[in-house]
């Protein structure tokens, strides 16, 4: 009885490496074929080079440092965080953006604090604070939206320097975090910091190396603490 047992737990257990080495061989040929697809395209001449994201002179005067600005990224982690998104929210599927960075300082020089994998060489992956042209440059953003936390002048500020101290942490995405490691739970984390909850729903995904609780893009955009400033397209 107890060599049956055996056996029959030693086929389960190489039934599930074959299936978790399946998933992880599957997710890595998707990859692949997004980036060939994509060279392929831009070889042929058939996508144009997208145009730069510019804010009309009347939106940039009235942004206020705070106010969350939310992208729709180009690269291949765009695509993990999109699929991501549509793999847990089937009913939510098209969402486009992607990253999600908070406004600092003040019209004319408007910067982005954000978590991010290094966008430039000699950088670590960590939280950055870039010009907000660097952030919306054709090669990282092809559409924009931003949101407005209606909050006092004193939590606003308190959210603000939480982003800043925050600034050189290193860029993880860990399951469950409330320190503000990637660029959704910064964010959140700074305006929790201080004493505004947005209300927004970490969602439970179920994948390779990333199973757990997190917050995507997409819920913390629909969070009922926020209010549509602007977006393009």
């Amino acid at each position: 009885m107890e060599n049956r047992v055996e056996v029959i737990a030693s086929r389960w257990r190489g039934l599930s490496s074959r299936r978790f080495a399946l998933s992880t061989l599957l997710i890595g040929l998707v990859f692949l074929a997004v980036a060939a697809a994509a060279s392929v395209t831009l070889a042929a001449g058939e996508i144009a080079p997208p145009a730069a994201i510019v804010l009309p002179a009347e939106i940039s005067s009235r942004l206020q440092a705070g106010d969350l600005i939310f992208r729709i990224g180009d690269g291949w982690q765009s695509e993990v965080v999109r699929g991501a998104a549509s793999a847990r929210q089937h009913e939510k599927r098209g969402d486009p953006y992607s990253h999600v960075g908070m406004l600092v300082g003040a019209a004319g020089h408007w910067q982005v604090v954000h978590a991010v994998p290094a966008e430039m060489p000699g950088r670590a992956d960590a939280v950055v604070r870039d010009d907000l042209d660097f952030f919306l440059s054709p090669d990282r953003a092809r559409g924009v939206a931003i949101y407005r936390v209606p909050a006092t002048a004193a939590s606003r500020a308190s959210a603000v320097e939480y982003a800043l101290q925050r600034l050189g942490a290193p860029f993880q995405i860990v399951e469950n975090d409330r320190q503000g490691q990637y660029c959704t739970t910064l964010v959140w984390a700074a305006w929790l910091h201080a004493g505004v909850d947005l209300g927004a729903r970490f969602e439970h995904l179920e994948a390779p190396f990333f199973a757990g609780d997190y917050l995507l893009p997409h819920s913390l955009r629909v969070a009922p603490g926020l209010r549509l400033v602007y977006q393009q397209p």
